[in-house]
C-alpha cells in the first residue's frame, strides 16, 4: 500500500500552524509611568534640576516605559529629558499660554510601538479650552493633556488615549471639580474607547477628588479603575504608601496623590510605586508610579 504524497507547500503549512499564537493569545501589554519630576526652576540646593537631570532619567529607562506622563516639566526640562530618553517622542504644552511657558503635563511615547493619531489640550476650568484659565478655588492655571495613539504591533493595544494631567496644591474645590471635568473629557474625546489616564491629583484616597474620578457609576463619564488599589488593596508589606514629599527616602509618608487610572477595555498586570533611591535620596519630591496593562475586550475588563 501507498501513501499518498502531501504538497510540500502543505507540509510547511502544517509545521507554521505551530508556530503561531494560539486564537486568544494574550495581547502585549503597555508599560505606563507618571513621574512628577519636580519644576526645574526651583531652588533646591543639592536636589537642583542640574545635579538630579541623569537620575531622573536613569529611573525612566530602568522601568523602560512604553508611555510616561510627566508633571511639573518646563520646557527645558522636556526637552533635556528627550536627549536623555532615545527612541521617544513628546507631546506637550505649557500651561500658562499653551505654548512653552509654564508648567508642561508632557507625554512621551515609544516611537517603535506607537503612532501618534491626535491629541490636544484641556484646562481645569470652567473654560477648558482656554489657554490659561483657572477657576473655582485653583491656586495656578491647571490642565490636562491628552493624545490618541495607535499601537503599530498586531498583538498589541490597538487605537487607544492617553491623558496626563496634574491637579491644583491648594484649592479643594478646584480638585473636586477638576475630578469631574476629567471624566467628562474623557467621555467627549475617547467616548467608550480605552483610555489611560496619569497624573498627580493632589489628594489621597478617599478623598471627594478621588470618589468623583473613581465612583462606580456617574453621569459625568466612563468609571475609571485605580491600577494601585486593585493590585494592593491592602498596601504592600512594609511599604509606605505615600508618593510625596521631600527628596529623602523617610519624606514620603502614607499620602498616594499620584495615581494610574484606566477605564474598560484594560486589565491590570502589574502595578508599583517605584521606590528608586540612592542612600536614601530620591530623584525627584515624588516617586514615580508604575503600571503594566493589557488591552482585553470590556466585558473581560475587571480582572
Amino acid at each position: 500500500m501507498t501513501t499518498a504524497r502531501r504538497p510540500a507547500s502543505l507540509l510547511l503549512a502544517m509545521a507554521g500552524a505551530f508556530l503561531l499564537p494560539a486564537i486568544g493569545s494574550a495581547a502585549e501589554p503597555v508599560r505606563v509611568m507618571s513621574f512628577n519630576i519636580r519644576y526645574g526652576s526651583a531652588n533646591d540646593g543639592e536636589n537642583a534640576w542640574p545635579l538630579r537631570r541623569e537620575f531622573v532619567a536613569e529611573t525612566i529607562r530602568a522601568f523602560a516605559p512604553d508611555l510616561l506622563g510627566t508633571q511639573e516639566t518646563l520646557a527645558f526640562q522636556r526637552d533635556e529629558l528627550s536627549a536623555r530618553l532615545p527612541g521617544y517622542a513628546v507631546f506637550a504644552a505649557g500651561r500658562d499660554d499653551g505654548r512653552e511657558a509654564g508648567e508642561m503635563m508632557a507625554i512621551y511615547y515609544r516611537t517603535d510601538r506607537f503612532e501618534k493619531l491626535d491629541g490636544g489640550h484641556f484646562w481645569l476650568s470652567e473654560t477648558p479650552d482656554e489657554a490659561g484659565s483657572k477657576s473655582w478655588d485653583s491656586s495656578l492655571p491647571r490642565m490636562c493633556t491628552w493624545l490618541k495613539l495607535r499601537d503599530k504591533r498586531p498583538d498589541g493595544a490597538g487605537v487607544f488615549w492617553a491623558f496626563n494631567t496634574h491637579f491644583d496644591h491648594r484649592g479643594p474645590k478646584a480638585r473636586a471639580e477638576s475630578a469631574t471635568l476629567i471624566r467628562r473629557k474623557i467621555a467627549a474625546i475617547a467616548g467608550d474607547g480605552p483610555a489611560l489616564l496619569t497624573g498627580d491629583f493632589n489628594a489621597a484616597p478617599g478623598s471627594k477628588p478621588y470618589q468623583n474620578l473613581f465612583a462606580a457609576t456617574d453621569a459625568a463619564g466612563p468609571a475609571l479603575r485605580d491600577s494601585y488599589q486593585i493590585k494592593h488593596p491592602d498596601g504592600e508589606p512594609g511599604e509606605s504608601a505615600g508618593t510625596a514629599g521631600g527628596f529623602r527616602r523617610g519624606d514620603r509618608g502614607e499620602r498616594r496623590i499620584d495615581w494610574i487610572a484606566f477605564t474598560p477595555g484594560w486589565t491590570i498586570k502589574e502595578a508599583a510605586i517605584d521606590r528608586t533611591n540612592r542612600d536614601g535620596r530620591t530623584p525627584s519630591d515624588h516617586d514615580p508610579v508604575t503600571a503594566v496593562l493589557e488591552r482585553v475586550e470590556a466585558a473581560t475588563a475587571e480582572d
